[in-house]
C-alpha cells in the first residue's frame, strides 16, 4: 500500500500535504479510499468556512455508505477539488494526486507538527508501506 513519506496523516485517514508556505493539500488515503470501495459522490465544504482541527468539513459517499472528512489542521479553506463534483471516482483512481478535497490555509501552524509521519500512520493501522 502506498503511503507517502512526504505527507503527513489524522487517525482518521485524511493526509495532508504541504502547498506554498501558507496551505496545506487534504485527501483521504489509499487505505480509506479502498475500505470505501467506489465513491460516487463528494460534498465538499464552502471556500472561506472557518474550520477547527477535527471537525467534519466534507463528506464522501460510495456504494457502500457516507462518511464525513475532517479538518486535519483548524483553518479557512482556501480551494476545493470542483474536479470530484463530476469526476468523484477520481478519489479511487488517484487519492494522493487528482482526488485531493480541499486545501485549508492554516490558522495554527504548530498543527501541522502534531499529525502522524508516514511510519506513525503505518503502524497505528498496520499497513505496510
Amino acid at each position: 500500500m502506498k503511503i507517502p513519506s512526504e505527507l503527513r496523516y489524522t487517525k482518521t485517514h485524511e493526509w495532508v500535504r504541504r502547498q506554498g508556505e501558507r496551505e496545506l493539500v487534504v485527501g483521504i488515503t489509499e487505505h480509506a479510499q479502498e475500505e470505501l470501495k467506489d465513491v460516487v459522490f463528494v460534498e465538499l465544504p464552502p471556500v472561506g468556512k472557518q474550520v477547527k482541527a477535527g471537525e467534519a468539513v466534507a463528506v464522501v459517499e460510495s456504494v457502500k455508505a457516507a462518511f464525513d472528512i475532517y479538518a486535519p489542521v483548524s483553518g479557512t479553506i482556501a480551494t476545493v477539488n470542483a474536479q470530484l463534483g463530476s469526476k468523484p471516482q477520481l478519489v479511487n483512481q488517484d487519492a494522493y494526486g487528482e482526488g485531493w478535497f480541499f486545501a485549508i490555509a492554516p490558522s495554527q501552524p504548530g498543527e501541522w507538527e502534531q499529525l502522524m509521519s508516514a511510519g506513525d500512520y503505518a503502524k497505528t493501522f498496520q499497513v505496510s508501506t
